[in-house]
């Protein structure tokens, strides 16, 4: 029979969604036989709200029900920090495969096996599977970049992924393996992979698009995020891959009940306020502002800070069903469900001003990006200019920004840690930390009740009468 590999990545904040995980579990079991591996490829540990309150813990019931082959890490993988994440290595049923991430100081080129990650709780950079009577060689890698995205990682080094991988994948064809695969948590880098690499395909993730194309001769798979489908890869004359979704898959009730059991014991099932006009949080609303959920959190950051101002990017938001009858603390931790502080500042106006353009993305190509793409503010009037990228106008209290003028500003220390998307303010701005961004929406939302509207408080001219879709929503 044929060798079969399921795939999955990016579970992330399934775990929130106790069926909706549940089915994936079933579906991997209504699929797998004795000649079929299951591996995952990286951020099924966080971020979610269950995760927050158990450090990614939440994870081990997913592993135990589906029990996989192999799993490497991803960036959100260390959202609680090194060491609860070795917790995770040592307790979870399989093996954990990544080849480029080391302890500390060992970047260096004469670093050892031992100085791998989670060495000691059973991490290792390959290992040969034996399926039926197959033997599959498995290399893990993931992005170089996850210290810049993820401040909790920076005690880590993480060396060159193309470089580690090819040495590993050397290692493993001494073992006289039928196949080599690579569980990559690299996104788009899984082409740089594919192209310096002799194996039969990369399983990536990373990225939430789904993904099955051919490049150099390799596979390239991804099964796309938050556990909304699966990917299959049959070796027959060669890889050939698919992606079931879950619709119809079968529930795996015993996770189902482990999740909601850990949901009940955290508290996280209690009714905050009931909506009745429904709050979008689709992919559109948590990327495009002004959004009423963009408002909502700000607004919360802001009351919460008793700020000037208060804002957010478009990536700290996550999409999910709408906010709509009985909303739960669970529903107002997962919109933004990241184990960071609130923080106030105090900026000048120059400062604002390139915040703001921040918002605007104007760090990145705009090719790579929407042009709805805009991030999330409160305490601030805004008009922007989306043929120059920057705005026309900025106004604090109805007042033009004064480039001398001092102002208070609250935010997510994420975006104070990390400056890859905000670069204006730096931790010496900081006057005040107030405790997790999540409890200051769900004390705001439990005060105040949970509305929120659109004001004009950003508008875009160039867009007007624009209609502005996601494939995603």
């Amino acid at each position: 029979m044929s060798l079969r590999i399921l795939h999955y990545a990016d579970v992330e904040r399934a775990t929130d969604e106790p069926r909706r995980l549940g089915r994936l579990v079933g579906l991997v079991e209504s699929l797998r036989d004795e000649e079929t591996l299951v591996v995952g490829a990286g951020d099924n540990l966080a971020p979610g709200v269950l995760s927050l309150v158990t450090e990614g813990r939440q994870a081990l019931d997913f592993y135990e029900a589906v029990q996989p082959d192999a799993e490497t890490f991803g960036n959100h993988d260390f959202d609680h920090g090194p060491a609860a994440t070795r917790d995770v290595v040592r307790d979870s049923p399989m093996p954990w495969v990544c080849a480029n991430v080391c302890e500390g100081e060992a970047a260096a080129d004469d670093a050892s096996p031992d100085d791998l990650f989670a060495s000691e709780q059973g991490t290792v950079s390959w290992l040969v599977a034996e399926p039926g009577d197959h033997r599959v060689g498995i290399v893990g890698v993931t992005t170089p970049e996850t210290p810049e995205m993820n401040p909790e990682a920076e005690p880590l080094a993480f060396r060159d992924p193309v470089e580690m991988a090819a040495d590993a994948v050397a290692a493993v064809r001494e073992r006289d393996v039928d196949h080599v695969v690579v569980l990559s948590h690299m996104g788009s880098g899984d082409d740089d992979l594919a192209e310096a690499l002799d194996v039969d395909c990369i399983l990536g993730g990373h990225a939430h698009t789904e993904r099955i194309e051919t490049i150099e001769g390799t596979l390239v798979v991804r099964p796309g995020g938050t556990a909304g489908g699966l990917a299959e890869v049959v070796f027959d004359d060669r890889p050939t891959a698919y992606r079931y979704p879950l619709r119809d898959a079968p529930v795996h009730e015993g996770v189902v009940e482990a999740l909601e059991a850990r949901r009940r014991e955290a508290g996280l099932a209690d009714v905050v306020d009931t909506v009745e006009d429904p709050i979008p949080v689709t992919r559109t609303a948590t990327k495009q502002g002004e959004s009423r959920v963009g408002n909502l959190v700000t607004d919360a950051y802001r009351w919460v800070a008793d700020a000037d101002v208060a804002v957010h990017s478009t990536g700290g938001l996550r999409s999910g069903d709408a906010l709509a009858g009985e909303v739960t603390a669970a529903d107002l931790v997962g919109l933004c469900p990241f184990e960071n502080d609130l923080v106030r500042l105090e900026v000048t106006g120059e400062q604002l001003r390139r915040t703001v353009a921040n918002l605007g993305l104007v760090q990145y190509d705009p090719a790579d990006v929407p042009a709805h793409y805009f991030g999330h503010v409160s305490g601030l009037d805004i008009v922007w200019d989306d043929e120059r990228r920057q705005p026309r106008s900025i106004a604090v209290g109805g007042d033009p920004v004064g480039d001398d003028a001092t102002y208070t500003l609250a935010t997510s220390n994420y975006y104070v840690e990390s400056s890859h998307l905000f670069d204006a303010f730096a931790p010496e701005d900081v006057t005040d930390s107030l405790g997790p961004q999540y409890e200051a929406i769900v004390e705001y939302c439990r005060e105040c009740g949970i509305e929120a509207t659109l004001d004009g408080r950003i508008e875009r001219p160039l867009l007007d009468g624009q209609t502005v879709v996601s494939r995603q929503d």
